[in-house]
């Protein structure tokens, strides 16, 4: 699974990074990325709980 984050929908709420801290980190910008190259098997009910969790659906998930 790899996943992303729409940069330029990202509001900068920081639900993704308070769900899922493994995969996102809120950067200097106060805009979340993702800090993996590909997701984890353990880390991915957490992933898509954070995309369902985005007020602005900035985060795209690709299986």
């Amino acid at each position: 699974m790899k996943v992303k984050v729409d940069k330029d929908q990202c509001i900068g709420c920081g639900i993704c990074e308070g769900v899922c801290p493994q995969v996102f980190k809120m950067n200097n910008e106060n805009i979340a990325e993702v800090i993996v190259d590909s997701v984890n098997q353990q880390d991915k009910e957490a992933v898509k709980e954070a995309a369902d969790s985005c007020p602005v659906e900035a985060i795209k998930i690709e299986e």
